[in-house]
């Protein structure tokens, strides 16, 4: 395809990482991009690839080594009525000590020279040091707003390039930017609705016991266990898994398209003591299941069935990523969780937050600012 004078967007993981190098260097030899492999999203001229939430054409730019944290990032974008230039995905990989950031380099160079691109943001795990300066160097260069969300990176010293902790904030933070305002680094975007979540849930008697989260984006699985290991250290009891892992996709659809695997866990979670809170993604868009809802309706009513039987409650909490116009209907996808008790939180720094105070009310103090 390179040779062809091709694009390449590459969703399939399990690649060898010698074969990524050698692909990423062929295309910044012919100018051309080479969005993967394992990556999940990416936006090139209006035109969703991958799982795409359907997103307005606008002025912020982004490079993400993420598929589920540019969804979150340009649905933020979208709720607060801005739109996307471009999203450039570039891989998991792409920002290892190996791949050196070569995609990211180039992406950010195209997106700088770009007109229609007003401001810039970049969405990472925490890229290796070496290649975080390279990186970091570059957008300081660059003579547009930027905004760095790295999550679970330290943020290097103050200049010009914004650093943010969460993927809600990265969009916050780049269209107050683009405004010549002040961004506002309150740890939750919305306190109002994180405190209705609390006292709906006040009667589950989940104080102490654990979180599981049960999540289909890798990205915001990461995002929460970041939330969760400021919260209670690195040595805490809750668990975040990732099911479009390597180890669950081996053989079978991710499980945005086929949420059969995550369902079977949900309900064990009923059967488990211990577990207090159950943590959820739903994420939709172009590429995902038609209707997300209902299976995960279906799991989390035989999990509150299970624990009710063992005189218990389970409390739980989903972050539903999506826009007013994705083919699912983001209003009743949330209507759906909503009538089965599962709270809904418009971030899924918000989720993660409100799933901590549950366990943890002391945390109140902080987050709520009571």
């Amino acid at each position: 395809a390179l040779r062809r004078h091709l694009h390449l967007f590459i969703f399939s993981d399990n690649v060898p990482i010698a074969d990524e190098i050698a692909m990423k260097q062929e295309a910044l030899r012919r100018g051309l991009l080479c969005m993967g492999p394992d990556q999940g999203t990416a936006y090139l001229g209006g035109v969703g690839l991958g799982f795409a939430n359907v997103v307005a054409r606008g002025r912020v730019g982004c490079v993400a080594a993420s598929g589920t944290g540019l969804q979150a990032v340009v649905s933020r974008l979208d709720a607060l009525g801005e739109g996307v230039s471009h999203a450039i995905g570039v891989g998991g990989r792409d920002l290892s000590e190996a791949v050196g950031g070569a995609m990211t380099l180039f992406a950010l160079d195209a997106l700088a020279a770009d007109p229609a691109t007003e401001g810039i943001v970049l969405v990472s795990k925490p890229p290796h040091p070496s290649v975080l300066d390279r990186v970091e160097a570059r957008l300081a260069a660059i003579p547009k707003p930027t905004v760095i969300c790295c999550v679970g990176a330290k943020p290097r010293s103050p200049g010009k390039v914004v650093w943010v902790d969460t993927l809600q904030q990265a969009a916050d933070a780049i269209v107050a930017a683009m405004a010549g305002q002040r961004w506002d680094s309150a740890p939750l975007s919305d306190a109002g609705q994180v405190g209705k979540c609390l006292r709906s849930l006040a009667g589950a008697g989940c104080g102490g016991r654990r979180i599981l989260g049960l999540y289909t984006g890798g990205t915001l699985a990461y995002e929460t266990g970041h939330v969760l290991r400021g919260a209670f250290g690195d040595d805490h009891p809750h668990r975040i898994l990732d099911l479009g892992d390597d180890e669950y996709t081996v053989g079978r659809p991710h499980p945005m398209i086929d949420p059969r695997t995550r369902g079977e866990m949900i309900v064990r979670a009923g059967d488990d003591p211990g577990i207090g809170v159950l943590l959820v993604d739903l994420v939709l868009g172009k590429g995902a299941h038609e209707n997300p809802a209902a299976p995960l309706v279906e799991a989390v009513h035989e999990a509150h069935r299970i624990a009710r039987s063992g005189g218990r409650d389970i409390a739980v909490l989903a972050a539903v990523i999506g826009t007013v116009r994705d083919p699912q209907g983001l209003a009743s996808q949330t209507a759906l969780l909503q009538e089965a008790g599962i709270a809904t939180l418009a971030t899924n720094a918000d989720a993660a937050r409100c799933a901590a105070m549950l366990v943890h009310p002391p945390l109140r103090a902080e987050w709520m600012r009571e």
